[in-house]
């Protein structure tokens, strides 16, 4: 049986080159980067060569970069960090309805402490509703959250107009760029946000490490209360072999962006023209062209996500039926259902996420055994026996 992975939005393999930049720290440079000493002085030195490394991808500052334990530490820190510093009087904060949970929950944590929190729908595509977004923005926001990217549906979202609406009123403006850094190019320059969180998984680097990048002169207030590691920002002794793993790994990135998202772009694009081909009732959700390079995501209708997870992997095929964070609780997507999905539909919903170890033998082989599992569990499904007796 053929194997193939499918899931790196969940996770992803270590390229060759990231894993031997992190062995030397998980066996001899094993050293405490507070130290005062040789042992000491090599960790911290990889240390700040990774935060280099990792300010290079989205044009940086190295000494704006707090590294954290992964990116919902991030997205965490830059939303309850930059509320609790804010020199701003309102107690307002705005996110979009596609936020992903680590944007989502602390906002709502926020405002079960007295903030209040308005959320700016997306269209159908997933695109955040532009007009909305500036008649939320007012002297009461304290804050504004819009990611760069969804994971779930692959929409890219326009952070450049979206920064400049925040600009105008005077907001401060983080973005979640979590399932875009590696994937596309990144200028915080260029975009004008104030701040942005990524993570070391979401470009194929190892678990255990994120970063939040925070311009010069936004007052932040740490979450954890600790040592002076990162500033005084965020406590705590580093994870040296994670921080230099994501070194690498952006750095990688950063050298070969546009030769991987054109090969991930062409299997994507495969198997978002090949499968409507071969089945009926099957959507394509988010955005078609403002879309992450490795993202092929579907709505396939009367049927649940769990069951195609299943019978997939019996034939060896690894996917997910939206974000890795409620696919256990199977729950429906909250994204789906911001772009209007109806929960009936939103349920038969399927995320194929690729890697730079795919091939176009990965995309014929799921053209091949997909659909006939879509057709066995339509023949048990009493929905679509109803939507046949109704159509004749």
């Amino acid at each position: 049986m053929r194997a193939v992975y499918l899931d790196h939005y969940a996770a992803s393999p270590l390229p060759e080159e990231v894993q031997e930049s992190m062995l030397p720290f998980l066996a001899g440079s094993f050293g405490n980067p507070s130290s005062l000493h040789r042992w000491g002085d090599d960790a911290k030195t990889a240390v700040e060569e990774s935060r280099e490394k990792v300010a290079a991808l989205i044009g940086a500052n190295p000494e704006e970069i707090i590294f954290t334990s992964n990116g919902t530490e991030a997205n965490n820190l830059a939303i309850k960090g930059m509320i609790a510093g804010s020199r701003r009087k309102g107690k307002h904060i705005v996110i979009s309805g596609i936020e992903h949970f680590s944007v989502m929950n602390p906002a709502k944590s926020l405002e079960k402490q007295g903030y209040d929190l308005v959320t700016v729908p997306a269209d159908e595509y997933g695109v955040v509703d532009l007009d909305e977004l500036a008649a939320a923005l007012d002297d009461e926001t304290a804050l504004l959250s819009i990611m760069t990217a969804n994971g779930e549906i692959g929409t890219i979202q326009p952070i450049r107009e979206i920064a400049a609406i925040a600009m105008e009123k005077g907001v401060p403006f983080h973005t979640d760029a979590i399932a875009a850094a590696g994937h596309i190019p990144i200028d915080i320059a260029a975009l004008g946000v104030q701040a942005m969180s990524i993570a070391s998984d979401g470009m194929y680097g190892p678990k255990g490490a994120g970063a939040l990048w925070i311009k010069k002169g936004i007052r932040l207030i740490p979450l954890l209360d600790g040592g002076v590691q990162e500033g005084g920002r965020r406590g705590g002794t580093e994870n040296v072999a994670a921080i230099v793993g994501m070194g690498t790994a952006a750095q990688l990135a950063r050298e070969r962006m546009g030769e991987r998202s054109e090969y991930l772009r062409g299997l994507r694009d495969a198997l978002i023209v090949g499968l409507p081909d071969r089945l009926e009732h099957i959507n394509l959700t988010g955005h078609l062209k403002q879309r992450l390079p490795w993202n092929a995501s579907f709505v396939v209708e009367f049927i649940e996500g769990e069951g195609m997870l299943l019978f997939l992997d019996a034939q060896g095929v690894a996917v997910s039926s939206g974000s890795a964070c409620t696919s256990r609780a199977l729950k429906g997507s909250h994204v789906l259902a911001a772009c209007g999905i109806p929960p009936e539909r939103a349920q038969g919903s399927i995320l194929f996420s690729f890697g730079p170890e795919n091939n176009m033998e990965d995309v014929e082989y799921v053209l091949d055994v997909f659909p006939p599992i879509v057709e066995r569990l339509r023949q048990m499904s009493p929905l679509y026996a109803k939507f046949m007796k109704e159509r004749g």
